[in-house]
């Protein structure tokens, strides 16, 4: 699902939402997460799942066309882990 397709499921959903309006909530929220990411704050939506950082330290790689060694930097990378309510709901859809 893009978000577009959140957007106009939250306005359809709630007829007295207005498209813009849902469009706002759905921003405001994204938002919110990623302001929360960026201070190293952990995010957790209970029955959904939580976002956290984990961090990926300096390491050697390899350039997969030319097979030349390069240098990756330290990052720190968004990381998401499905809460069991959900792990359930798909387990049982499939």
């Amino acid at each position: 699902m893009t978000k577009s397709e959140l957007i106009a499921r939250l306005a359809e959903r709630f007829p007295q939402l207005v498209a813009k309006d849902a469009d706002f909530a759905v921003k405001m929220i994204l938002d919110a997460m990623s302001d929360a990411l960026v201070r190293g704050d952990r995010i957790e939506i209970r029955g959904f799942g939580s976002f956290a950082l984990n961090y990926r330290p300096p390491r050697v790689g390899r350039n997969p066309k030319s097979g030349e060694k390069v240098s990756v930097p330290a990052k720190w990378v968004p990381h998401f882990k499905a809460g069991k309510e959900l792990r359930e709901r798909v387990d049982q859809s499939i």
